[in-house]
């Protein structure tokens, strides 16, 4: 299971980024993929996921309205669609993955995520 992000960049307040996700060793039937970032001397913070099954989305309130997710089941890629940055959604942003059975309300709660890969640096200058 390899979740390998990609997209991060430097981009000035009110820009636009688009991550990629793109997953290896699994399909993405009953899984649920996303995003969460952390910035230096800050908690972890859920950004925003999609189940491949039942194509529930969650987002954080912070980025509601901003930022959208989707997924490409054939290309086994999650996107997340960044548009007016601000300069506090600077962080690392992971891509997370864990297996979803539609057994809890992602869209209210976020994903618990179980496997992420590598980060992906996102810094938006004011």
């Amino acid at each position: 299971v390899q979740l390998q992000a990609s997209g991060g960049g430097l981009v000035q307040t009110g820009g636009s980024l688009r991550l990629s996700c793109a997953a290896s060793g699994f399909t993405f039937d009953d899984y649920a993929i996303g995003w969460f970032r952390q910035a230096p001397g800050k908690e972890r913070e859920g950004v925003s996921c999609i189940s491949s099954s039942d194509g529930s989305t969650y987002y954080a309130d912070s980025v509601k309205g901003r930022f959208t997710i989707s997924s490409d089941n054939a290309k086994n890629t999650v996107y997340l669609q960044m548009n007016n940055l601000k300069p506090e959604d600077t962080a690392v942003y992971y891509c997370a993955g864990e297996n979803y059975y539609s057994d809890y309300d992602l869209s209210a709660v976020g994903c618990r995520y179980e496997f992420w890969g590598q980060g992906t640096q996102v810094t938006v200058s004011s």
